[in-house]
């Protein structure tokens, strides 16, 4: 997002966190009746339009979004999104995909609340492993053919009773509204915005066998002073790795693997 919608999305983000503040208030909830929003906008191109208007009022958007899905939504939501429309958008897709990231946001508050945003975060990377490493399940939740219902019913076969009941929706709702959307650059999202629950950064560690607890907590640890933040270790094992490690945080890759180099020497032997 650029101009006008960045500074909209984080005033949402603020309103958002003041919500939640009060644990009276159901964040899972907030995060579904988000998520049915950014549906109907995603699909109403029209009321999309008129809610992102800059000739209009933000008043008269926000008094339109309260006739419209006042008697639809909590109270809680309808003032949020009433919120959202008030402030002006760069462009009216930017509303839908700034509902689409405070519903997933209110899903891993609850999951904060519950003490599983570890969880949540782990099974996440976890579940991403997987569907890279099968093309079947990749061609089966990607397949336009397949209707949104059989999609959830193919991820609750998977994921249900075996992942947190928050890594359930926020998959069901990647797969089945995808919004243009890669299954890899979602779940990548979704990992970034759990990360960004507890200020920290999310690293993805690679190696050609398991680390030791202790290797995790030092690499954990030397990872926190280059960044000057927390990191969170996605870990991974490949065997072709060597040795050592390889650690990519977000688009920075720091290889520390025997097998690069091995690649770096025969380069250098070639030149």
């Amino acid at each position: 997002m650029n101009g006008a919608s960045r500074e909209a999305l984080a005033a949402a983000r603020e309103r958002l966190d003041a919500l939640t503040d009060s644990t009276s208030v159901d964040a899972a909830g907030l995060a579904g009746e988000l998520s049915s929003v950014t549906t109907l906008l995603d699909r109403e191109s029209g009321l999309r339009r008129a809610l992102t208007d800059p000739a209009q009022t933000g008043e008269a958007k926000a008094q339109l979004v309260r006739r419209l899905l006042g008697s639809q939504i909590g109270g809680e939501a309808a003032d949020l999104v009433a919120g959202m429309v008030r402030s002006r958008w760069s462009r009216s897709r930017d509303l839908v995909d700034a509902l689409e990231e405070l519903a997933d946001t209110a899903d891993l508050i609850a999951a904060q609340r519950g003490g599983d945003l570890d969880d949540v975060e782990d099974e996440l990377f976890r579940f991403g492993r997987i569907a890279a490493g099968s093309s079947e399940l990749r061609a089966a939740l990607a397949d336009r053919a397949a209707t949104a219902d059989a999609k959830a019913a193919l991820l609750g076969t998977l994921l249900g009773g075996r992942a947190n009941p928050v890594t359930e929706r926020l998959v069901v709702r990647l797969v089945t509204a995808p919004r243009g959307r890669s299954l890899e650059g979602g779940i990548e999202s979704l990992s970034k915005l759990a990360a960004a629950r507890r200020g920290r950064t999310v690293a993805e560690v690679v190696s050609a066998i398991p680390l030791s607890d202790r290797q995790k907590q030092r690499l954990a640890d030397a990872l926190s002073r280059i960044y000057g933040r927390p990191v969170h270790l996605n870990l991974d094992v490949d065997p072709e790795v060597l040795g050592g490690v390889r650690v990519r945080v977000g688009d920075e890759v720091i290889n520390g693997s025997i097998a690069d180099r091995l690649d770096e020497a025969a380069r250098r032997m070639a030149g």
